[in-house]
């Protein structure tokens, strides 16, 4: 494994499940893969889940680990091509991912969307050039469209908590103060859709998330009627992907509080557990007797990045 962005770059899902709960239960199994690698771990936004647990997962695999804090330590770095750089920024991206991957063996990148220019966003700019340039495998630690170590740790979550062999799974919208990207979402929506489930996204008019994403996804716009017979919940806020207005893009539409998941919300529910990648703003997203319930999974489905980063670096150490 190469690249690491999508569903289908980690083929097929019930393997790639069977290969977590292997690692899972054997988590420093593999460290002759790892022995005498390096992992560069860059950041060009905060992580507190993200950076943890692939560093974990790496030293797991045997793994030295560099992190790299672009905006805290590092040159500026311009990512455009064809300007005259005589402003703040002191490197182009051109001449630092060469030198970048010439002190490793894998990459892994965090690069938020900006949220003004969805072309740029929505082509992966930055990341694009970290595979195109650093010739390293490159794995995405959430980017402008997606977060797949999430959404496997999510899989993974779900699989091995679920009652019924095919349950109902609810992605919601959910309000917040802030503009937030659509990667969580994004990812969340491509591999339900890949999965072995009832997979239904709720959400106000015109927080619609991209086709490319939605898939074969029902979409329902009334939430209460989403939540009926759920046998998860997850909650999520997202800005305007700007679908059926480009204007619109990166835009808070609705701040409406009658979405966020309380007890009354999962009442309607198959007894469903809740779901949540954390950071959380509570009273917002989701009141505290939700969050703490025993239905909550947020402490699981954290945890269960260390699995899904040390399966994603394993194979791509395998690859070398």
């Amino acid at each position: 494994m190469k690249t690491f962005f999508n569903v289908e770059d980690i083929g097929d899902l019930k393997t790639a499940l069977a290969e977590a709960q292997e690692v899972k239960a054997n988590r420093f199994g593999f460290q002759q893969l790892g022995r005498n690698k390096t992992l560069l771990m860059i950041f060009f936004n905060n992580s507190l889940r993200t950076r943890l647990s692939t560093q974990k997962a790496a030293m797991n695999l045997g793994m030295n680990v560099i992190v790299l804090d672009v905006n805290a330590g590092a040159w500026k770095l311009e990512t455009e091509r064809g300007v005259i750089m005589d402003g703040d920024k002191s490197e182009h991206l051109l001449e630092a991912i060469p030198v970048m991957g010439s002190y490793c063996d894998l990459i892994g990148i965090r690069s938020f969307a900006g949220l003004t220019d969805r072309e740029f966003d929505y082509a992966e700019t930055i990341v694009g050039q970290f595979v195109k340039y650093s010739g390293r495998p490159v794995f995405a630690m959430e980017t402008a469209t997606v977060h797949p170590l999430q959404a496997f740790a999510d899989l993974i979550t779900i699989e091995e908590h679920k009652s019924v062999k095919r349950p109902k799974v609810v992605l919601t919208w959910a309000p917040h103060c802030r503009a937030l990207p659509q990667a969580v979402p994004n990812s969340f929506a491509q591999w339900m859709n890949a999965a072995d489930v009832d997979f239904v996204i709720t959400h106000p008019e015109g927080y619609e998330l991209d086709p490319q994403f939605v898939g074969k996804a029902t979409v329902e716009y009334d939430q209460l009627k989403a939540f009926s017979g759920a046998d998860f919940i997850y909650a999520k806020n997202w800005s305007c992907p700007g679908v059926k207005n480009p204007a619109d893009y990166g835009k808070i539409l609705s701040q409406d509080m009658s979405w966020t998941v309380d007890d009354a919300h999962m009442r309607l529910t198959n007894n469903a557990c809740f779901m949540h990648c954390l950071p959380v703003r509570r009273g917002l997203i989701v009141t505290d007797d939700v969050i703490e319930s025993p239905r909550s999974l947020v402490i699981p489905e954290a945890a269960n990045r260390e699995i899904s980063a040390e399966v994603v670096i394993k194979r791509m150490l395998e690859s070398l």
